[in-house]
């Protein structure tokens, strides 16, 4: 029972470092942001902060790792006899769609913050800690699929990169839908196109 308590907070804790960081660094701009900024912002300690992270971009990045794994931690709990798809598209909607506030990601983003987020990601040391977070991604994911499947090799890699190129180009086109588009209405098309094999429009 402690243990799963102290777990909880240590998880609350990274959540709450990481949104700092993407806060303050849209609102200030990320070359403006210190990483005592963001634990200040936090709460907590700046050696807290070097608990969990080694540089802010780690921490923006967190949100796509931690939410990598709830995803794969759902495919592994969704039932046995579900298909491996309707199983994979559930938890990805999940954990993806619906953001970690459980409804931000239903709306279209505000104009302020779009744009700090378009700003943002041209950092080249945040760039970086992304392309990490992504191969995180994968490798959790092709696990989930390899377990629930009974494959190996390059079956479950190739669903893992078929789904975080799904989640790259939404992103992408998330920064730069004109009008705004939430991330979930994109996501759910973008995973249609998919089910349905890339037909041409």
């Amino acid at each position: 029972m402690a243990d799963g308590l102290r777990e909880r907070k240590k998880q609350e804790t990274r959540i709450a470092l990481s949104w700092a960081a993407v806060r303050l660094a849209v609102e200030r701009g990320y070359g403006n942001v210190r990483i005592e900024d963001i634990a200040a912002e936090a709460g907590v300690s700046l050696r807290t902060f070097r608990n969990y992270f080694d540089s802010k971009a780690d921490a923006i990045a967190a949100r796509e790792v931690d939410r990598s794994l709830r995803i794969a931690e759902e495919l592994r709990a969704r039932p046995a006899e579900e298909p491996l798809w309707v199983a994979i598209r559930a938890a990805v909607e999940k954990h993806f769609a619906l953001g970690e506030e459980g409804h931000a990601e239903r709306r279209p983003p505000d104009d302020k913050w779009i744009a700090g987020i378009r700003l943002m990601m041209t950092e080249p040391a945040l760039q970086g800690a992304i392309v990490r977070a992504y191969a995180r991604a994968a490798d959790e994911l092709a696990a989930a699929v390899a377990e629930r499947t009974g494959t190996s090799g390059m079956y479950p890699r190739l669903v893992a990169e078929v789904i975080g190129a799904a989640r790259s180009v939404v992103t992408a086109e998330w920064m730069r839908a004109d009008p705004p588009r939430s991330v979930a209405e994109l996501l759910s098309s973008a995973l249609d196109q998919i089910e349905a094999g890339l037909p041409v429009p």
